[in-house]
C-alpha cells in the first residue's frame, strides 16, 4: 500500500495550500505581532522613537515562508521561480542560507560550466533544452532595473562524444531518444569525423555524437551573480551562516496494510552565523534542501535514513561529496577555434578556454581512485597518469602541452544512479529537495528551480514532468540511470 501510494505522486503543494507557519500565522499576521511588540517595548522605555538595542543586521529573520539551504545556482533558481511565480507580489518571504558566502568552495564557480543535451534520460534532455533557452535569453528573465546586462559568453561550439565499438549501439540509442525530445545531436562516422576535426586521431573510434545547437558552455561565475542580483531585488533575504539543527514534530500513523510510519514536519532552522557560537531560530513553513555535495549531511539533520534498514523511514539520501579535478594547459598547436568540448571513450574530456591557445579539461576517476574529499588539494600526478596519455593519444598534438594551473571542485553526487533528486521527501513532509545532479547541476538549475517551485505552489510538475527523480525512487529501488555521465 505504502509503495503503492509512493509510486502514485505528488498532493496539493505545501504553499498552495496553506502560506503561513505551524502556528497558523501568515506573514503579514506575523509582521503584524512584530509591531505590536515594539510599540509595548517603546511604551515602557524611557526616550523616543524605537530602536533596536543592539545591531543585527548580521542575523537572518525570526521567519521565513521557505527557508534554502543552499545558495549555489540551484538554490538560487528555485528561489527566484518562488517570487517569479507567486500568486501576489511579496505574498511569500523566502530565505537563502549560505555558508560559503566567497564561494571560493562552490561547485558552481569551479566547474567547466558546460550545457549539452546528450543525455540518455528524457528528463535530463528537457532539462537541459528548458535550461539552455533560459541562458540564450538571460536578460528577459534575470534583468534588473538600472544594472547593466548579463553577458554569460556562451559558447555555442557544441559536445563530441566519441564512441568505441562497444558503446556505438548505445551511442545510437541515445541519440534516437534525444532527436525525439527535440536535441540537435547528429552521428558521425570515423571518416566524416577526421574530415570536420582533423586534429583528432580516430583510432579506436566506431562513432560519434555531435551537439549542432543549443551547447557549448558558459560563465558560471556571471549566472551565480546574475540569479543573486535578481532575487535580491525580488525581496528574497539571504544570511552567511550554516544550518547546523532542525526542530520538527512528529505525527505517528498506520497505513491500510498496517505499516507504521512517522510523518515529521519541521517547525525551526536553527542557522549558526558567521564568526559566533551562538545560532538563530528560524520559524519556517518550508525547508528546501539545495546543499550540493552537502544535501546527504542536511538531509540527515532533518532525521532521513535514521531508521530500520530496509523502511522508508531509515532510507537515507544518497548524496556525497566527490572531489574532481580540472585542469588547464596550453598547447600552441592544439585544435583551435573550432574545438568543441570532446569527451573520450576513456572518460577523458576537455574544451577551448579562451582565444590563447588554451584548453581546460580532465577525468572522472574510478571508484578505487576517488579521492579524499575532506580537502580541494589537487593531484598534480593525476593528470600525468590517468589524464594526459589520453588525451596525447587522441589529439597528438597534446604530446607537448603545458598544464599552467589546475584546481579542484565538488560533485554532489548521487551514488545511486547519479541523477538529481527533486520534489518533497515523503515523511518529512515539508523538506523538498533539489540536489544529487552529479555534475549536471549547473546546466540544469534554471529548469530545476522552476520544476521544485511548481510542486511547492501547486502540488505537482508542470512544466516538466520529473517523477523519476523522486526521493521514493530510492526505496522502491527503481533507478533512473542515467548513461551520459562525464
Amino acid at each position: 500500500m505504502l509503495r503503492g501510494a509512493l509510486r502514485f505522486g505528488l498532493g496539493p503543494g505545501l504553499l498552495g495550500r496553506r502560506l503561513g507557519t505551524h502556528r497558523g500565522g501568515s506573514t503579514l499576521d506575523w509582521d503584524g505581532k512584530v509591531s505590536e511588540i515594539k510599540k509595548k517595548i517603546q511604551s515602557i522605555l524611557p526616550g523616543g522613537a524605537w530602536s533596536p538595542l543592539c545591531d543585527t543586521s548580521h542575523l537572518p529573520p525570526e521567519h521565513s515562508d521557505v527557508v534554502i539551504v543552499g545558495g549555489g545556482v540551484v538554490g538560487l533558481s528555485v528561489a527566484y521561480w518562488l517570487k517569479r511565480l507567486e500568486k501576489q507580489q511579496g505574498a511569500i518571504r523566502v530565505l537563502v542560507v549560505e555558508r560559503d558566502h566567497t564561494y571560493s568552495q562552490a561547485s558552481t564557480v569551479l566547474s567547466v560550466g558546460g550545457i549539452r543535451q546528450q543525455f540518455s534520460l528524457p528528463e535530463n534532455i528537457q532539462l537541459s533544452l528548458f535550461s539552455v533557452e533560459f541562458l540564450r535569453n538571460i536578460n528577459e528573465y534575470l534583468a534588473v532595473v538600472d544594472d547593466p546586462p548579463l553577458d554569460l559568453q556562451f559558447n555555442p561550439s557544441g559536445y563530441l562524444f566519441l564512441a568505441s565499438e562497444e558503446g556505438a549501439t548505445i551511442m545510437e540509442n541515445n541519440v534516437k531518444v534525444q532527436r525525439q525530445e527535440g536535441a540537435k545531436v547528429c552521428l558521425m562516422s570515423p571518416e566524416q569525423l577526421r574530415k570536420k576535426f582533423p586534429w583528432i586521431n580516430t583510432e579506436g573510434v566506431a562513432l560519434a555524437s555531435y551537439g549542432l545547437e543549443n551547447e557549448g558552455w558558459f560563465d558560471p561565475w556571471c549566472l551565480l551573480q546574475g540569479l543573486r542580483r535578481k532575487v535580491q531585488s525580488m525581496g528574497v533575504l539571504f544570511c552567511h551562516g550554516e544550518v547546523t539543527r532542525f526542530v520538527s514534530s512528529s505525527n505517528h500513523m498506520e497505513t491500510a496494510s498496517g505499516e507504521k510510519v512517522t510523518l515529521k514536519r519541521i517547525h525551526e532552522v536553527h542557522v549558526k552565523v558567521d564568526h559566533s557560537q551562538e545560532y538563530q531560530p528560524v520559524e519556517c513553513a518550508i525547508v528546501v534542501n539545495a546543499a550540493g555535495a552537502w544535501s546527504g549531511r542536511i538531509a540527515e539533520l532533518a532525521g532521513i535514513g535514521k531508521g530500520p534498514p530496509g523502511t522508508l523511514q531509515g532510507t537515507k539520501l544518497p548524496v556525497e561529496p566527490r572531489k574532481r579535478y580540472v585542469y588547464l594547459w596550453h598547447c600552441p598547436q592544439g585544435p583551435g577555434l573550432e574545438a568543441p568540448l570532446v569527451a573520450d571513450p576513456s572518460g577523458a574530456y576537455f574544451r577551448r578556454e579562451g582565444l590563447g591557445n588554451n584548453y581546460l579539461g580532465g577525468c572522472s576517476p574510478s571508484e578505487e581512485e576517488e579521492p579524499d574529499p575532506g580537502n580541494l588539494e589537487v593531484d598534480h600526478d593525476f593528470f600525468q597518469e590517468k589524464v594526459w596519455p589520453h588525451l596525447a593519444w587522441r589529439v597528438p598534438a597534446f604530446e607537448a602541452l603545458k598544464v599552467r594551473r589546475a584546481w579542484a571542485g565538488y560533485y554532489d553526487y548521487n551514488t545511486f544512479d547519479q541523477n538529481g533528486v527533486v520534489g518533497p521527501h515523503p515523511l518529512v513532509v515539508n523538506m523538498y529537495f533539489a540536489a544529487g545532479f552529479s555534475g549536471h547541476g549547473l546546466q540544469q538549475a534554471p529548469a530545476v528551480g522552476r520544476a521544485v517551485a511548481e510542486v511547492m505552489l501547486e502540488g505537482r510538475f508542470q512544466t516538466i514532468n520529473l517523477s523519476p527523480f523522486l526521493f521514493s525512487r530510492f526505496y522502491l529501488g527503481e533507478k533512473a540511470q542515467e548513461r551520459c555521465i562525464i
